[in-house]
């Protein structure tokens, strides 16, 4: 295809023939679903917040104000945007906006500091950075100039939900003082992309927690989260609640993407205080929830919960982290609702339990993918295909996969096998009838409540400090998030550390909440393999050992 973003791998000619002649891949953009929704629904609600509440066909005209405003501003079609927002209204605006001109959306979550802000506007050569003025607590503007000293082609820095400045333009007065005529209409739609072109780059740690970047392109996004919202059953009635953070991937793409796919109504919450959430609840009449399990435990066991009426919440789609039995049970029996047991990834893959599977399936497998047209395969040390229940690496390819890592040609080289096949770093199996049962993990990450922590980007700061010699971080089980961050470090002889002075030396290199650790283990000797890499089993075994003693 011309003009496609250099450094992203495009489709094979083959198999991009192929999915567009069976129409797996709908021929349409992420904007052309919001303009689809509004022909459809004009006066429906679309997008809820603490603040507004805007119908589908008010949604259309903001975010083509904001787009025309986008593309005076100087924004084209390829730009790399960065959007870190909250659970806004805003967070819509500015995602389908820039969708409408062609630009690529980074979304980044609202809890990044310099240091991630840094690697992704390294990593995707971003222009532009939509963000708060201040949010809850934290001070953006301090923040923004700290980035800029590091990182000058930044253009633009669009603020939300603040004062108008002369240094920075404001994303509401640019949607107020739009210049919209039937001139730039025309060029609006002049600038829609190719739907085979990059739409959005998420980032990840992968399987080996080295950070990188994952272009997906319209096709692909609409493709798999379409079929991942028919997986469980969403619809034009729906009410889905977003609690989760919208720059997480799985609540913009199994959230607000498959919620738009339907034109279902979609509210966002931007807190995680379970009495919030249930009066979000029983206030909008919340049908589905997009989430993690570590947010469904905590709701089910909401010491408060019966003061609330939940009848309205009929379906729950969990995915990042693992679902304990007792927990899809407790939400069953407590709440009524149907549990969706979930798995997937930045790169694509996604599996879901559906609304007819018994009980044993949904506890024991995270269910078939969502996408009937990708192909989920096991193979073995050597790369052959296994036989059904037999255990191995996960592989996936299909019109709802990725193709390869952004300017990452050295681990695409490693991650895909001569047949274009993901290697997921993933070890599972798959039954009979198609359900995968997860036995393995993806190494070098740390789930902590479904945001996949990278244990060696944490390493390369810890190791920063004078006195450390050698450091190691590991995942530590936790009943709560299921699990958190644990270092081990080994420091100079005759040096005195302590937690304390770990994590002032860690903020003090501007590291998010993310990267802090909750616990430190201190030794002498950091013990080795045979291969004399850092035995992380062991230390995995001894901290649970620690933990249960």
């Amino acid at each position: 295809m011309e003009n496609f973003l250099p450094g992203c791998t495009p489709y094979s000619k083959a198999d991009a023939e192929r999915y567009n002649r069976l129409g797996w891949w709908p021929g349409i953009t992420l904007s052309d679903l919001l303009d689809r929704a509004a022909e459809d629904y004009p006066e429906k609600e679309a997008f809820v917040d603490s603040r507004s509440r805007l119908t589908y066909s008010q949604a259309r005209e903001k975010v083509d104000r904001l787009a025309v405003s986008l593309m005076n501003l100087g924004i084209k079609p390829l730009d790399r945007i960065l959007v870190q927002l909250p659970n806004w209204n805003e967070f819509a605006y500015a995602y389908f906006s820039l969708q409408k001109i062609g630009a690529i959306v980074v979304p980044a979550i609202d809890r990044y500091r310099q240091y991630e802000m840094n690697h992704l506007i390294k990593m995707t050569g971003a222009k532009v950075w939509i963000v708060p003025e201040k949010y809850k607590k934290t001070d953006y503007v301090p923040l923004i100039h700290d980035v800029l000293r590091n990182q000058p082609q930044l253009k633009h820095i669009i603020l939300v939900r603040g004062g108008e400045t002369g240094k920075y333009s404001s994303l509401e007065a640019l949607i107020t003082h739009a210049d919209v005529t039937k001139e730039s209409l025309a060029e609006l739609a002049r600038l829609r992309p190719d739907p085979m072109q990059v739409a959005h780059m998420g980032a990840t740690g992968g399987t080996t927690g080295q950070p990188k970047v994952v272009p997906r392109t319209h096709n692909s996004m609409i493709c798999g989260n379409d079929y991942a919202g028919k997986a469980w059953d969403v619809g034009p009635d729906d009410v889905c609640l977003l609690a989760g953070p919208i720059g997480h991937d799985l609540t913009l793409t199994k959230g607000l993407i498959s919620s738009l796919c339907s034109s279902t109504k979609v509210v966002f919450l931007d807190s995680l205080n379970m009495e919030d959430i249930c009066k979000t609840i029983e206030a909008e009449k919340i049908t589905s929830i997009v989430w993690v399990p570590t947010l469904a435990n905590r709701l089910v066991h909401y010491e408060n919960l019966k003061d609330y009426d939940l009848h309205s919440l009929k379906k729950m789609h969990c995915g990042g982290g693992a679902s304990l039995p007792d927990l899809i049970k407790a939400i069953r029996d407590t709440l009524g609702c149907t549990y969706y047991n979930a798995y997937g990834g930045t790169e694509g893959q996604s599996t879901m339990t559906r609304s007819d599977d018994d009980l044993d399936t949904i506890c024991s497998t995270v269910g078939k993918p969502t996408c009937p047209h990708d192909t989920y395969k096991i193979v073995g040390p050597i790369g052959e295909e296994c036989p059904p229940n037999s255990p191995g690496e996960l592989l996936i390819k299909g019109p709802g996969v990725f193709t390869g890592y952004y300017n990452n040609p050295e681990e695409n080289a490693k991650v895909f096998d001569k047949d274009g096949f993901f290697k997921t770093g993933d070890i599972a199996r798959i039954d009979e009838r198609g359900n995968v049962t997860l036995t393995g993990r993806a190494k070098e990450m740390i789930n902590r409540g479904g945001e996949s922590i990278s244990a060696t980007e944490i390493e390369k700061l810890i190791i920063g400090h004078p006195d450390v010699v050698n450091v190691a971080v590991i995942p530590m089980p936790d009943p709560e998030m299921g699990e958190r961050v644990c270092a081990y470090v080994q420091f100079k002889s005759g040096a005195h550390l302590n937690f304390e002075e770990i994590i002032s030396f860690l903020r003090g290199k501007n590291a998010s909440v993310l990267q802090l650790p909750e616990r430190i283990e201190f030794i002498d000797v950091m013990p080795l393999t045979k291969a004399e890499k850092v035995d992380k089993n062991y230390l995995r075994e001894d901290i649970r050992r620690k933990l249960n003693s």
